[in-house]
């Protein structure tokens, strides 16, 4: 068992996907930052204009698919670095269901 352990710690690739995970843990404060504020332009184009605003929606929902990406990194869940080790496209590739359509007041 203590011989498994040590040959776990020596690998360098563990040492590599933890030190990734550091770096993408900082990242996801940064980027929950960046949702709250689309969630307060989001909550001010509302009030003022009485609809989201669609640019601030197709940002919200690429930050929404990063922050999955990122997830999945940390968990273990996928072995592919996401943005900016890996292209874009590889978290646009995630799919989340289509938003809904919003009526227009």
């Amino acid at each position: 068992m203590d011989e498994q352990i040590e040959e776990n710690l020596k690998k360098i690739s563990t040492w590599k996907r933890i030190f990734f995970m550091l770096i993408f843990a900082a990242i996801g404060g940064l980027v929950r930052m960046l949702i709250w504020a689309v969630i307060l332009l989001q909550i001010a184009s509302v009030l003022f204009t009485g609809n989201p605003n669609e640019n601030v929606l197709k940002f919200g929902r690429n930050l929404s698919l990063y922050t999955y990406h990122i997830i999945t990194f940390l968990t273990f869940n996928s072995d592919v670095l996401p943005y900016p080790f890996a292209e874009w496209e590889m978290t646009e590739e995630l799919k989340l269901p289509e938003p809904k359509k919003r009526q227009k007041k």
